[in-house]
């Protein structure tokens, strides 16, 4: 019996945009999420390079392409559901925006929430606006 695999994500069932989650490739570190269409999950096939789309810019965003901070893509992934997709990649510099490795620096506990992760840059430096 053969199984029909599909070669992308079913974005018409997810309503144009499936979360993208990205990946540390080495060690497994879930780096951050955000959201891809058709067109970004296209571009990250063809170039290797991770592209999602800013719902708040309505636009394609090619990651680092303001900060130098770009993810490598090693693999995609896809679930069994086939409405989100999971990126495994080589990150350079920070993830986050706020100059951060990780989107996920913030641990939130019973009586506090702290930052866990050193700040690799100062945005202020990075995105100059």
């Amino acid at each position: 019996m053969s199984i029909s695999l599909p070669r992308e994500p079913d974005f018409e069932k997810a309503g144009g945009l499936v979360p993208a989650i990205a990946q540390d490739a080495d060690n497994g570190q879930v780096l951050m999420m955000a959201w891809m269409n058709r067109e970004a999950f296209q571009e990250t096939l063809t170039t290797g390079r991770a592209v999602y789309f800013s719902r708040s810019r309505d636009k394609l965003w090619r990651k680092g392409e303001e900060s130098g901070h770009q993810q490598q893509v090693r693999q995609i992934l896809v679930d069994c559901d086939a409405d989100t997709v999971l990126l495994k990649v080589e990150q350079k510099g920070a993830a986050c925006h706020e100059g951060y490795r990780t989107c996920f620096f913030r641990e939130v506990g019973s009586d506090e929430t702290k930052i866990v992760e050193p700040r690799l840059v100062n945005p202020n430096d990075v995105y100059k606006k």
